[in-house]
C-alpha cells in the first residue's frame, strides 16, 4: 500500500462523529456528502492529523476525527485534541478591542499613539500621511507591510522586547489608509492596545473576558497549559517524513496567532458569534452586544473581487471581498453573505467560514505546517448549501406588511387602485396613472380569475417582498415596497402572473 493510501486508510478509520440526533435525513446526507473531501485532503496534503466540525443552529452538528496528534504516540485526532489556530486568534483580539470599545475606555478613530505612546515616535512616509488610529490596526490598512510569514516567528517575542521594537519605529510600506495590506505586526499592536486599555495582558483580558463565560476550558495562549496529552504537535512534510516543528510563544506577537483551541471549545465560540444573526429583541449574555459582534463583518476598507479560477465551474464564481475586524467577509453566486478567516504556523494549518443566514458554519485544524485547510473548508461549503438542506433563513414580515397583503387582495378584488386610495403613497400615481394601473389589474383578473387570501409573504425585509395570491387559474404575484412614512403605505406595488 502506498503513502497515501496508507494515509488515508488511517484517516478514515479514526473517523469519529456525533450523534445526529435531531437532524434531517437530508442534513445527515449532506455531513456525509463532504466526508470524502476531507479524507482526500489529508491523504494528499500528507497531513498527520485533522479535525473539522460543522455547527448549525447553536451546535455542534457534526465533528469527524481523522489521523494522530502525535507521530511518536500515534495518539488519534479527537474532538478534545488541542491545535494552534494562529490567525484565526485575530477575531478574538478584535472582539476584545469591541468590548472595551462598548465599555468606553477605546476609542477606534483615536490616534493609536494615545493608547500606545512608543507609536509617538514613528517616522510617517509622507509630510501628509495621517496618523495611524485603532481602526486602521484593526482593519490592516496603517501601510504597514504584509508580514508572512516573518511575523508568525516573532510569537516568542518578550512584551519588554516588543516595546522596544516598536519604540525603534518600524518601515512604512506605503501612507496609512491607502490600501489594505494585511499586517501581523499591526494585530499585535492591537493586542498591545487590548493589554493598555484594559489593564491586563491582552491573552489574560481574553481568557476573562470571552473565554471563560463561553465554557472554553481547553482554550488559551500557552501550549505549556495545554490539557495533558491532547495537544497536537505540529510537524512539516519534509523529504517523505513528517519533522515536528519547534514551539513558537507565547509572546507580544500572540494577539495576532498564538490561541490554541479543541473543536468542542471552538464550537462553542462559533454557536455564540452566530447567535448575533438575525437582529432581534431580547436580553443580551453579557459577554459583547450582539450588534457589536456584527460589526467584525462590516467591510471597513478597499472591497475587492476575487475571480474564479474555473469559468465552466458553476461553483466558482467571482468573490467579493473586504476586511471587517479581524474577519474576511464575502459574498459570491452560491454561498451569498458569508465571513471567514485561516490560520497558518509552522506545524499548523486552520480556517472557519460562517454563514449568518443560515445559521451554519464549517471549521477545519491540521497539524501540518500552513496547511490550506480554507479550500476544503470552503468546498464542504459549498456541498453543504447545495444540499438544500440549510436555507436561508426567512425574514418574519412586519405587522405593516401582513396588513398591506390584505390591502393589495382588495385592489386586486375590485379592479381598481383607487379602491384603497388611502394606502397609496403619494408617488403611486404619479409613476403610472390609476386607468393603466387598472388595466393591467383587469388583464390578470381575465387571466387568473379570483384570488384568495396571500400565502405566507416571502419578504425581504420589514418593508419589502413578494406577495402571492393563490387563484382559480393560477397565482398572482405582487412585489410590494413599503414607503418611509407613517402610517405605513404603498410605494410600489407591481403585479405579475
Amino acid at each position: 500500500m502506498g503513502p497515501l493510501k496508507r494515509l488515508a486508510a488511517l484517516a478514515l478509520a479514526a473517523s469519529l462523529a456525533t450523534p445526529a440526533m435531531g437532524q434531517t435525513q437530508t442534513q445527515k446526507q449532506a455531513f456525509a456528502a463532504i466526508d470524502p473531501l476531507f479524507a482526500t485532503y489529508m491523504a494528499e496534503r500528507h497531513a498527520p492529523g485533522l479535525v473539522y466540525g460543522v455547527v448549525v443552529d447553536g451546535k455542534l452538528a457534526y465533528v469527524r476525527t481523522f489521523g494522530i496528534q502525535d507521530t511518536a504516540t500515534k495518539t488519534p485526532v479527537t474532538a478534545d485534541t488541542v491545535f494552534r489556530i494562529a490567525s484565526m486568534s485575530k477575531n478574538f483580539t478584535a472582539l476584545a478591542a469591541l468590548k472595551l470599545r462598548d465599555e468606553g475606555k477605546l476609542a477606534f478613530d483615536a490616534p493609536a499613539e494615545t493608547v500606545i505612546p512608543e507609536l509617538k515616535g514613528l517616522k510617517y512616509p509622507t509630510t501628509d500621511s495621517p496618523k495611524i488610529t485603532v481602526r486602521d490596526l484593526l482593519t490592516h490598512s496603517a501601510g504597514f507591510v504584509t508580514d508572512d510569514p516573518w511575523g508568525d516567528r516573532q510569537l516568542p517575542m518578550r512584551e519588554a522586547d516588543f516595546t522596544a521594537f516598536v519604540a525603534a519605529g518600524v518601515p512604512f510600506s506605503r501612507a496609512p489608509g491607502m490600501a489594505f495590506e494585511y499586517s501581523n505586526f499591526g494585530y499585535a499592536l492591537v493586542g498591545r492596545t487590548v493589554t493598555n486599555t484594559s489593564g491586563k495582558n491582552y491573552a489574560d483580558y481574553i481568557d476573562g473576558a470571552f473565554l471563560k463565560p463561553l465554557g472554553m476550558a481547553s482554550t488559551g495562549y500557552d501550549l505549556a497549559q495545554a490539557p495533558k496529552g491532547r495537544l497536537a504537535l505540529g510537524y512539516r512534510w519534509q523529504d517523505a517524513k513528517w519533522v515536528e516543528e519547534p514551539t513558537l510563544g507565547p509572546g507580544a506577537f500572540g494577539a495576532m496567532g498564538g490561541l490554541m483551541t479543541t473543536a468542542n471549545d471552538y464550537a462553542r465560540y462559533m454557536a455564540w458569534e452566530l447567535a448575533a444573526w438575525p437582529p432581534r429583541d431580547g436580553p443580551e449574555d453579557g459577554i459583547l452586544k450582539r450588534s457589536s459582534i456584527r460589526e467584525i463583518v462590516r467591510g471597513q476598507n478597499f472591497a475587492s473581487v476575487v475571480s474564479r479560477t474555473d469559468r465552466a465551474d458553476p461553483t466558482g464564481c467571482d468573490r467579493a471581498r473586504t476586511y471587517g475586524m479581524g474577519t474576511i467577509a464575502y459574498a459570491d453566486c452560491v454561498l451569498g453573505p458569508h465571513f471567514t478567516h485561516s490560520g497558518g504556523l509552522p506545524g499548523y494549518g486552520s480556517n472557519v467560514l460562517m454563514l449568518p443566514e443560515r445559521g451554519v458554519g464549517v471549521f477545519a485544524f491540521s497539524n501540518l505546517t500552513y496547511a490550506p485547510v480554507s479550500l476544503v473548508v470552503r468546498d464542504a461549503a459549498i456541498k453543504l448549501v447545495s444540499s438544500g438542506a440549510f436555507p436561508v433563513r426567512a425574514t418574519p414580515p412586519s405587522a405593516a406588511m401582513q396588513a398591506m397583503a390584505a390591502t393589495v387582495q382588495r385592489m386586486y378584488a375590485a379592479g381598481d387602485v383607487l379602491a384603497v386610495r388611502e394606502a397609496l403613497a403619494m408617488n403611486v400615481l404619479l409613476d403610472r396613472d390609476a386607468p393603466r394601473r387598472n388595466a393591467e389589474i383587469a388583464a390578470l383578473k381575465a387571466k387568473l380569475g379570483a384570488c384568495r387570501a396571500a400565502d405566507p409573504i416571502v419578504a425581504d425585509n420589514a418593508m419589502s417582498g413578494v406577495l402571492s395570491y393563490p387563484c382559480e387559474r393560477g397565482t398572482l404575484k405582487v412585489r410590494v415596497t413599503l414607503a418611509p412614512t407613517t402610517p405605513e403605505s404603498l410605494q410600489t406595488v407591481e403585479f405579475s402572473s
